[in-house]
């Protein structure tokens, strides 16, 4: 079975706005400010984004309010006009998931059940606002599985009725720009995924 390019899929997209004129609504999950510093500058011309942060695997609460203050200081620095939805933190959905999978390594069914859960969020998110895509920023991670995300993505899709956009944010070495605006906005970049168990295994 030939290998789904997800990033090419997402140039063709890209090419197909570029030529229709069109702009469509984009609800963006974002894990981080990180990810989403290269993933909002490839994005912001094609598509009126919407950045949600929900992720309850974040821990501790100080840790999430950073990520999430660097998240909202990145889009100010940039000078994007982009409305930012916040989740207030709860981690009980994150360990409940977790339970019985916390030894697992990460990119294993606990990492797989936790995207799973926040692309779902996104996409009840999209289709409260009538968004006419959502996406997540955790494609441009080379630790997390983008065949994986794209898939879970699709799914959801088609159950939800919102259009999923699928994407490969490294390509086109977006995960080395961002490493570079990074350095360059200065930007916090953890060294685990969030979770106590990746911060454990870290």
């Amino acid at each position: 079975m030939n290998k789904v390019n997800y990033g090419r899929m997402l140039d063709e997209k890209m090419a197909e706005l570029e030529k229709s004129g069109e702009k469509p609504s984009l609800l963006l999950h974002a894990c981080c400010a990180p990810c989403s510093s290269h993933t909002l500058l490839f994005l912001h011309e094609h598509f009126d984004i919407t950045l949600y942060f929900c992720n309850p695997n974040i821990s501790p609460e100080s840790e999430f309010d950073f990520r999430l203050d660097e998240l909202k200081r990145l889009v100010k620095e940039l000078g994007l006009d982009i409305n930012i939805i916040e989740e207030p933190y709860d981690s009980a959905p994150f360990f409940a998931l977790a339970k019985g999978l916390e030894d697992l390594p990460e990119r294993g069914e606990r990492c797989q059940k936790c995207i799973e859960f926040r692309l779902r969020m996104a996409a009840a998110k999209a289709k409260e606002l009538g968004s006419d895509y959502f996406t997540t920023t955790l494609t441009i991670s080379p630790h997390k599985d983008c065949t994986f995300i794209n898939e879970c993505g699709g799914r959801i899709s088609e159950e939800t009725g919102v259009p999923y956009l699928y994407s490969d944010f490294k390509k086109h070495d977006g995960y080395k720009h961002s490493i570079q605006l990074s350095k360059e906005y200065n930007l916090y970049r953890q060294n685990y995924c969030g979770c106590v168990f990746s911060m454990r295994n870290s």
